[in-house]
Order: C-alpha cells, then structure tokens, then sequence
C-alpha cells in the first residue's frame, strides 16, 4: 500500500509511505520558510513531483479550528484513540482511498512504529506537547490502548515561564510561541543550585494548576518580580529549573502509578525535545528502555499517519526509515565569481576548522525532525570558547543558547559520562573535560551531542582528530533566524556572504570564498565576521 500522508497546520508536512517504508518526510518550514509553518502549496508541489507511483491513499491528519467559543475538530480532529476509516474516493480521476485520524494518535501511531519494540508486546507510551499531557499503555498490538491523562498543555506551561519574564511578550491574550520551551531549557541550565524564591515557586505551581494556557494572560501574574523581569535573571533561572524539575516530577509519579514497571517506553510530543527530561527518563528504572524518534514534534505527525492508514488496512503498525529522508540539496544556481571550489580534502577541511574557520556543511538529503544532524550543519572548532559566541551571533541567537557537539561514536567515552550511541541527538550527558571543549560544554556542565560513526562527516572528525586529538566538532543547525534549513545553493551563498563563513561543503565540493580585501583583516583570517571577531576576542563589537 502507498499512502501520501499531509499533517495541517503547525509543523506541517507531508510523508510517503510504501508498504511499511518511509520514502520522504517533507517539511513546511525546510528550505528557510518559517519555523513551524503550516503546509504551504510549495511543499505540496515537492511532494506530488516526488511521489514514485500514484498513492493508494490520501490520508489527512486530525486537527482542530480556532473558533470563537467552540474547539471545533478539522477531519478526525486532535484528540481521539479510535482507528480511523478507509473511504472510496476519486483523486485526478483515479480510484484511490482517503483516511483520517486524530492528532493524539498520530503521535501515539508513529512513535511504536518507528521505535525498536516490537509492536504485539505492551509498550508505554508518553505524549507530552503544547495540548496533551497523558501516558498510554498500548496492548494487544494496539488494538487496546489505554489513556491515562496525566496534565494538559505541558508545553505550554513550561513556555508560559518564559513568555511572563520576556518584556516584549504581550500582557494578555496572547499565544506563547513554541520556541519559547528551547530557550527556557536553555536557561534552566545557568540556574546556580540555590532554590526560587517562594513568590516564584508560587508562580510556577500556579502555572501547573490553571485550567488553560490559551491565551496566556502574563498580566494575571502582575504581582510577581518575576513579571516582565528580563531574561537574564538569576531569579528566572531558578524558577525554570524549578518548573523542569517539578514538570517531571508530576508525569514520573503518574507513570510509576499507573504503569507496571518493565515496560519500553516511547517518548512523543514537543516536550520528546527537551533532552533533559529525556535522560531523567532513561535513568528513572522504571522503563527497561527509552525510544524517543527524531521527528519527536509535530515534525513527525504525517508519518505516524501515513502508518496508521496502514494499520487501518489490517497491517502492524512497522515502519523502516532513515532520518535523512527530507528533501535533496536544490543546485538552483552557481555560485558567484567570487566563489571557486574544488574535491573537499577531510585533512584540508579539518586544518581550516582548526584555525577557527566556521564551515557550512551539507550532505545528501535533509534531516526529518527539527535537529540538525550533519546534513545541514553549522560546524566550528570546539576548543575555543568564542565558537559558542561566533555562532550564535551568525544565527542571531540569544547569548546563553548552547551549541551542541558532534562526536566520532568511539571518542563518546571519553568526553561524556555515557557512550552510548545517540545518532538523533535527543539524550544529555555530562561533559567530563569542559576546559578541553567549552565551546560545547552548558553552564550547568551538559551537553546535547550527536554520535556518528559513518559517512562524511565522520571522516572530517576522524580527519579533526588525527590533527588535534579531538575527535568533537560544534555542531549547529544551518539557517536564519527564524527560519527551517538551507536547502539550496542562492540561499547558501548569500547566508555565508552575509554572516562572514567563507567555506562550504556541498555533497563534497569545497566552495570558498574569495577573500574582498587585499590584506584581511584578523577577523577574515579567522572566517568570522568583524563583529564575530570581537566577540571571539573578547570585545563588544
């Protein structure tokens, strides 16, 4: 069977499944359109000139309308457990199928089948995002699941802290927008051990208690310091280590109630991102193993639906796939006369990075999921602080966001407490040499690493490591601000010019840049931007 899959709205995409394979997974907000954007008729094109044969079905994910005094369902709507039905239908004058299921279960459908467990044994399953909150115990192949709501709207609680600290977040009515929970994360790690104060944990249980999160009215809130208190607050870290831990605490005490321990768990939802709960989760015992896919989001809604359209035609919900099944790399144009390129030389490369150049790295097809895992990255040396600097100030990041490292799979062991493979990059560790890599290393001593052990990236690292006994890179993902991957050559080039990188490896064809000036200046030397330079060096550009 082959089913074209479309997820509506927020993180939208579409995915092609055939006969339990995922073809391509293709996101709204790739090739830099908005972050989280809705299915756009651009992506709609990519999918249908890309689609190998004529789908068998057309499945729509469950989504909801915003009406005014109404939470009006869209299809099968968001929230539900019953399988949906296949409808006869007729598409460009063809026969064909259609399908539909709720929200909740896409994310329920897609985690089992792109999990390792095998779907006809019990499995718990978390999903935990901006509405639902509930822990569900799947049996008999799915063909019982039950739901144990746990508390709605996690990820927008947690966001909710950030948005009431932030003077630029409206005072009322307003919907707190999911980056939001990234940053919040972020600032949990600079919190220094000491408790909130008690106004502030206040706020925070009030947070888990109110009844909605949509809208947020931060001016309900009024009273406290930490209402429009500014980011770069002890306080509010405090309290978002405060409202990380006590968030956990609430789904782990439900999870030991109300599940017999010895199940796998699968993780789904936004809050499947947060690499912190992640790791508390994996070292809780009470799981024998934690699954959680690349495509955590929404990201990952049009797969699990694809699949379900499967299940509904009587099959296992099984799924083999590859988290490079996003689009391929669009050579729309060539590059300037001020661009020359040459066969990428691993040594070469790994010389440039090591003299501090930032490189632009692609390779092959796109990541599904919102990582970037080292097919459109942003790579830089790990060793000096100032990379952590340089590279959020090309991205336009906040000053306290970390920069996540890359890591040959058999060097794990010997930067981080764990060595176990994480190829998605989804599980914190500890850092055990943070002054040999502070670049890569939080404040809080943590980092978000992926592990490779293949493929050309792996051969930079081998080639890095050879040169500096460092097999770890900095590892960011490659776009604007604001904005999903890079994914073709115009856009590449005029990133680069414009956030002073002068190397590019694409599909491994080294592009460089021609230096303007006669005589570089130190910052040019460097592949960084002036302002990049001074950061590097210590000055407010």
């Amino acid at each position: 069977m082959k089913v074209l899959s479309v997820k509506p709205g927020h993180d939208g995409s579409l995915a092609y499944v055939d006969s339990g394979r995922l073809v391509f997974c293709f996101e709204a907000e790739k090739d830099s359109f908005d972050r989280h954007a809705d299915v756009s008729a651009s992506v709609i094109l990519q999918a249908l000139e890309r689609c190998p044969e004529a789908p068998d079905v057309v499945a729509i994910g469950g989504w909801h309308k915003v009406l005014p005094g109404h939470s009006g369902g869209f299809e099968a709507g968001y929230l539900g457990l019953e399988l949906g039905e296949l409808r006869p239908s007729r598409i460009f004058g063809r026969d064909t199928l259609t399908y539909s299921s709720s929200h909740e279960r896409s994310h329920i459908i897609g985690g089992i089948a792109m999990s390792p467990f095998d779907p006809r044994q019990d499995i718990a399953v978390l999903v935990w995002e901006g509405v639902i909150g509930s822990i569900y115990r799947w049996r008999a192949g799915g063909r019982a699941i039950e739901a144990h709501p746990v508390l709605d709207q996690p990820g927008a609680r947690y966001s909710a802290l950030y948005a009431l600290a932030d003077p630029a977040f409206p005072g009322t009515g307003a919907f707190v927008p999911s980056v939001y929970a990234g940053k919040l994360m972020a600032l949990a790690g600079l919190a220094d051990g000491y408790p909130p104060a008690a106004d502030s944990r206040q706020v925070v249980d009030t947070l888990l208690s109110r009844r909605s999160m949509y809208p947020f009215h931060k001016d309900l809130f009024g009273a406290s310091p930490l209402h429009n208190a500014g980011l770069d607050n002890p306080e509010l870290w405090r309290a978002a280590r405060y409202l990380t831990d006590r968030m956990f605490a609430v789904f782990h005490r439900a999870a030991c109630r109300l599940l017999p321990a010895g199940l796998p768990l699968v993780i789904v939802g936004g809050c499947g991102l947060n690499c912190e709960w992640n790791r508390a989760w994996r070292e809780c015992g009470h799981f024998t193993e934690v699954f959680v896919p690349p495509c955590a989001d929404d990201s990952g809604s049009a797969i699990g639906t694809a699949v379900d359209a499967e299940v509904a035609a009587g099959e296992l919900p099984l799924l083999t796939w590859d988290v490079y099944a996003g689009a391929e790399f669009v050579h729309d144009c060539r590059p300037s006369d001020g661009w020359v390129d040459r066969q990428a030389d691993p040594s070469a490369l790994a010389e440039v990075i090591a003299d501090g150049s930032v490189v632009a790295w692609v390779t092959g097809r796109c990541e599904i999921g919102p990582r970037a895992l080292g097919h459109r990255s942003l790579l830089a040396r790990a060793t000096d602080p100032a990379s952590r600097d340089t590279l959020n100030r090309m991205k336009g990041r906040e000053w306290y966001r970390p920069i996540a490292p890359v890591c040959l799979a058999d060097d794990l062991g010997r930067w981080f407490d764990h060595d176990d493979p994480d190829p998605y990059m989804l599980f914190f560790r500890r850092v055990t040499a943070p002054t040999v890599i502070p670049a890569v290393t939080h404040a809080d001593g943590s980092a978000r690493v992926q592990s490779v052990d293949g493929g050309p990236l792996a051969d930079l690292l081998r080639a890095y490591r050879a040169g500096s006994g460092i097999g770890v890179l900095c590892n960011t993902s490659l776009n604007y601000n604001g904005k999903g991957f890079i994914n073709r050559m115009s856009e590449l080039t005029a990133y680069c010019e414009r956030v002073g990188i002068y190397h590019a490896v694409v599909n491994g064809r080294w592009w460089q840049r021609a230096r303007v000036e006669s005589h570089p200046s130190p910052s040019e030397e460097n592949g960084l931007s002036a302002d990049a330079f001074a950061l590097r060096e210590g000055r407010v550009p």
